[in-house]
């Protein structure tokens, strides 16, 4: 490895550190796949569903990228072609070793923290997912003297929510901020994509019967989705921006949709026949309890519920998609890729323009 001089940078704790500049953070070439951006990331959860497109936004402008990962040899081979020849790193972690934190941090100038569960294990429970190894990545980073920490929140964070999930959200955003003052912080929306859990949820609701169960019929919940590529566009756009650090970035869609009618356009787009009843919430609950037993991924869980079920914030005061220059996809511009899968072989080839988009609301 070619290292040239050292450099003193500084770590928002005041403590400084002399770091080796490696030669893959000095910028050269013309900014494609084979240039070198200058940009070391260390992508914590790169394996998740957000990861994957961070990492091909970032490996195509030529940035070297780090993968830690806790998972089998099989699940990163699509990750492999993301960045030039050797771009990608992939070295197996554990969340719970500080060691493993450092070596994967200790030679990159950007830490992205995506690490996130949709749902409870026996050993990882929110409080860990979302606060602890957080807070412990945070810290691990100001002490290496990293410049850019950014930390992947929801939009819908909140202490008094009534989901776990959007709760510890809310305080892993708060121990972040301890640990790491100067942390860019990312509130999207719900994610819709390809491999989402939030459109394909629905869509797949068919399986259990012919109805699809929303609480008040949908009609008193707001939703705000958001693109996941244009969630990724927004983290290297911060990385690039320099008045981005210390900021909180609310990333939602263009349009705020009522839950019913955004689940009815769904299976417009789907050209399945939708019929939604009204479920009571302890009800809902109760059946999803069931779910949540599952040993391998449920399917759903009471939380789960609560959270798809929250009306999405607005954060006025805060800056979103605009201020990093970036145009957001709309929902009717999308759905069509992720919902064709879910038509029958007839409706396969059947054009958009003869489904009605869904209706926007402004409250």
């Amino acid at each position: 490895t070619c290292v040239c001089c050292p450099a003193v940078i500084s770590s928002s704790a005041g403590t400084v550190q002399h770091r080796k500049i490696h030669h893959a953070v000095i910028p050269k070439g013309k900014g494609g796949r084979s240039s070198s951006s200058g940009i070391a990331a260390t992508v914590f959860g790169a394996t998740g569903f957000l990861g994957r497109y961070v990492v091909n936004r970032l490996g195509r402008i030529g940035s070297q990228v780090v993968i830690p990962h806790r998972c089998d040899q099989y699940d990163l081979m699509y990750l492999r072609p993301m960045g030039d020849l050797g771009q990608i790193i992939f070295m197996e972690w554990d969340a719970r070793d500080k060691e493993s934190i450092k070596r994967a941090i200790a030679h990159s100038n950007v830490v992205i923290n995506l690490v996130g569960r949709e749902w409870e294990t026996r050993n990882y429970r929110y409080e860990d997912v979302f606060v602890k190894i957080p807070q412990e990545i945070a810290k691990a980073a100001r002490q290496a003297g990293i410049e850019k920490f950014i930390h992947m929140s929801h939009l819908n964070a909140d202490i008094r929510s009534p989901s776990k999930y959007l709760r510890n959200k809310a305080v892993g955003e708060t121990a972040v901020r301890d640990e790491f003052p100067d942390a860019i912080i990312m509130k999207p929306a719900e994610l819709f994509g390809r491999e989402d859990r939030f459109f394909n949820h629905f869509a797949n609701m068919r399986w259990f019967g012919k109805a699809v169960p929303l609480i008040s019929m949908g009609k008193k919940t707001v939703k705000q989705p958001v693109h996941v590529v244009d969630v990724a566009k927004a983290i290297v756009s911060a990385i690039k921006d320099p008045d981005a650090v210390g900021k909180a970035y609310a990333l939602a869609g263009p349009n705020r949709y009522l839950l019913h009618d955004l689940v009815e356009y769904v299976y417009a787009v789907a050209h399945r026949p939708f019929v939604a009843y009204p479920l009571p919430r302890p009800l809902y609950h109760f059946i999803a309890s069931f779910f949540e037993k599952s040993p391998f991924e449920p399917w759903t869980t009471p939380d789960k519920v609560d959270r798809f079920h929250t009306t999405d914030m607005k954060h006025p005061e805060l800056p979103g998609l605009d201020d990093l220059g970036i145009v957001p996809s709309s929902v009717e511009q999308k759905a069509i890729e992720i919902l064709r899968r879910h038509r029958r072989y007839r409706f396969l080839e059947a054009d958009l323009g003869q489904t009605p988009p869904p209706k926007t609301v402004t409250f």
